[in-house]
């Protein structure tokens, strides 16, 4: 069971189940109106914290800076719902709901040692009172009203908007160029019989038939392909900060003075609210 001092260690901080799963944050804690001890929180659950179930934590303990409860995270959200702004206290009705849902015997919650060694509370007549953001009502006997305000915390969440690929694909493209290619012609040429080449022309048989073969050569283009590394691509992420406005309801209480008599009240400034 946590104490008193331990409320502000608690207020706003998780909570986590008895397998170590966070449940939420807490935000109200609710007193015995017998004991004055803490008994019940409000643990804020759901997506955006719009949801808030009550767990009791005379068995929870403090642990670095938050609340363990010794029960699973789906009892907990499945708790009935409760009004937390009934007037700053559980109906009767209300805590018997709860605790049956959390399987405590109503008849023998009282017998619980924490509760028997201050002197006990009767759960068929106990009521809770509620606690503000850090701090707890007043006590019995106390003659100083104590006013809280709700604050509003807004958070972030990371979650998936999309995703980007690197996708490679052949194409086939046509290209075209220009290259130099050489071939061979025949061309006749005609010497006339001089001195020097007489005696070559002369030679062999006066006449005769006789054939002489030239091979001709020509170039063609020859095409072949290879493949050469020109790039590397990848692709990388980029944060950028925007701004987005959030909306929400905030409670406050007010305290108003109300007089019986003519005698008037006047505050701290030295205003009189007659």
């Amino acid at each position: 069971m946590i104490t008193r001092d331990q409320i502000s260690t608690v207020m706003d901080h998780p909570v986590y189940d008895a397998h170590g799963n966070k449940i939420g944050d807490a935000k109200h804690v609710f007193f015995d109106d017998v004991t004055g001890e803490p008994e019940w929180v409000s643990v804020q659950t759901g997506l955006f914290g719009t949801s808030e179930s009550f767990v009791p934590i005379h068995d929870g303990t403090v642990v670095e800076d938050h609340l363990e409860v010794p029960f699973a995270k789906d009892t907990v959200k499945d708790a009935p719902n409760v009004d937390v702004d009934a007037g700053g206290h559980l109906s009767v009705e209300e805590e018997h709901r709860l605790y049956e849902h959390y399987g405590i015997d109503w008849d023998t919650a009282w017998q619980q040692p924490s509760q028997r060694d201050q002197g006990g509370w009767a759960p068929g007549t106990g009521t809770a009172g509620q606690t503000g953001m850090a701090a707890g009502r007043e006590p019995a006997g106390d003659d100083a009203m104590t006013r809280s305000e709700e604050q509003m915390h807004v958070g972030v969440e990371r979650r998936e908007t999309g995703r980007a690929r690197l996708r490679k694909y052949v194409v086939t493209e046509e290209v075209q160029t220009t290259v130099p290619v050489r071939h061979e012609e025949v061309r006749v040429e005609r010497e006339p019989i001089t001195d020097a080449n007489r005696d070559a022309a002369m030679s062999g048989v006066d006449i005769t038939e006789a054939e002489h073969e030239v091979i001709l050569h020509a170039e063609r283009p020859v095409v072949e392909t290879e493949a050469v590394p020109v790039e590397r691509v990848r692709l990388e992420t980029e944060e950028r900060t925007d701004e987005a406005t959030v909306r929400g309801e905030v409670r406050k209480e007010r305290i108003e003075t109300d007089v019986s008599d003519e005698t008037g009240v006047v505050d701290e400034t030295g205003q009189s609210d007659r």
